[in-house]
């Protein structure tokens, strides 16, 4: 359906009116005004809507140890573990000038200190699980030319638990989580250094190549993050004059990209669990009208507009001054436990969901999708307003066949597990909805 309005002078604004309610109001700029010149609001245009999976996403260098599980009632099973490679700022545990009171110094405990980033989803009510285990392997990518990892790779590790402990999430407390390790591993380590075993480096990420914290709760429902600024704290007393001297020794992740976080999704018996290979996609008619996003499993949103081009042909001149995409979460799919995000990010991708760059406005400035968090008594008006005139009007004059697709991600996707359920066109209550405003000249 197309709405012609005669253009107004005052202010240089356009306003329209159609059954949906009031369209908005935009500027057009001073080339575009004539006497003559009509502009069409189009809110009838076909917009699809389907649930992509990318191959991998870069896990190293992001800053955040993320650990948990929780059975996710719309996409499956959602489990994370994190790898990561720990040094000391020094291979010494004393700085005197000769060994001579090396038996002075003994072995106490030690420990690994999880700092909380105050990042966490899913319901911390109930209790969570971690099991520490030590690598066999190093914290190396595999492959000649890769420097990172991924949300798929893993390590090879020592099935025997080094500690563990369990305990109810309080994410934004300032608490560190300390877990208590085998004495055994502990001395083995300490006289290592004593005894200036290891002196260098290379030395130490041969003995000592790294760890993987797990979650092993069985009934778990939350995954919960920890900072790099966490440690093994080694701590031992040096005993003298009958008095002694309490010591700490930390190592910690000097290297962002020696640490990863392996992000996992059993995705069997849900409605996405046929999701395609990456080059493809699952049209949101075979889901129930719906589209998926999570972030750190690589499940996106894609949106095309296959009729875009039609557009040309309503008048011999004319163009898109104006387009307005609201993308609505669907209702119940969003709770205290599993929150909206204020914004999603927006790519530009090829029909095999290649990422070409971000959607930007001409200065080059990222656009996203940004939450009206207004809501209502039906929640109608909660949804993610997306500005696309300058894409589709790109889209609409392309001279070749080819057609680009929007791809919508949740910010965090390489370090976080949250995710969003999103309506299409066809969906009972959270409908997508398209306005372009079109002007003839």
């Amino acid at each position: 359906m197309f709405k012609g309005v005669v253009v107004l002078f005052f202010g240089m604004l356009i306003c329209s009116c159609n059954s949906d309610g009031d369209a908005g109001e935009f500027v057009v700029g001073s080339d575009y005004l004539s006497v003559t010149n009509k502009v069409l609001l189009i809110d009838t245009m076909a917009v699809d809507m389907a649930t992509i999976n990318f191959d991998s996403l870069v896990t190293s260098s992001q800053n955040r140890i993320l650990i948990g599980n929780y059975d996710d009632p719309i996409f499956g099973k959602v489990k994370s573990e994190s790898y990561f490679q720990l040094t000391p700022t020094s291979y010494r545990l004393y700085n005197d000038n000769s060994d001579t009171d090396a038996p002075n110094y003994v072995f106490d405990s030690i420990k690994m200190v999880l700092k909380q980033s105050h990042y966490y989803y899913g319901d911390t009510t109930k209790v969570q699980t971690f099991s520490i285990h030590q690598l066999t392997q190093k914290v190396k990518p595999s492959g000649e030319n890769n420097t990172s990892f991924f949300n798929n790779s893993t390590l090879t590790y020592n099935p025997e638990v080094l500690g563990s402990v369990s305990f109810k999430p309080r994410p934004n407390g300032k608490d560190s989580i300390a877990v208590t390790l085998s004495p055994d591993f502990g001395e083995a380590l300490f006289q290592k250094l004593k005894q200036h075993q290891i002196a260098n480096y290379d030395e130490f990420t041969q003995y000592l190549k790294g760890f993987v914290i797990k979650s092993t709760s069985a009934n778990s429902a939350n995954v919960i993050g920890f900072n790099l600024t966490s440690a093994l704290r080694l701590y031992y007393s040096k005993y003298q004059d009958e008095s002694d001297v309490s010591l700490i020794k930390n190592f910690t992740i000097l290297d962002a990209s020696k640490q990863f976080n392996n992000i996992t999704l059993d995705k069997k018996g849900t409605i996405i669990e046929n999701l395609p290979v990456s080059s493809s996609k699952l049209s949101s008619t075979l889901t129930g009208n719906k589209a998926y996003i999570q972030s750190g499993t690589g499940i996106a949103c894609r949106v095309d507009f296959p009729n875009i081009k039609q557009l040309k042909y309503i008048a011999t001149k004319g163009t898109i001054v104006d387009a307005e995409l609201v993308i609505k979460p669907v209702n119940n799919s969003y709770s205290e436990a599993y929150p909206l995000v204020d914004s999603l990010k927006v790519y530009v991708a090829d029909k095999l969901n290649r990422i070409k760059g971000t959607l930007n406005t001409s200065t080059g400035t990222p656009i996203y999708a940004i939450l009206n968090k207004q809501s209502d008594e039906f929640n109608e008006n909660i949804g993610y307003s997306i500005s696309v005139g300058a894409f589709l009007q790109s889209e609409m004059v392309k001279q070749t066949d080819a057609k680009y697709s929007l791809i919508l991600t949740l910010p965090s996707i390489n370090k976080a597990v949250d995710r969003i359920v999103l309506g299409d066109q066809k969906n009972a209550d959270n409908k997508i909805k398209l306005k372009i405003y079109y002007i003839t000249y």
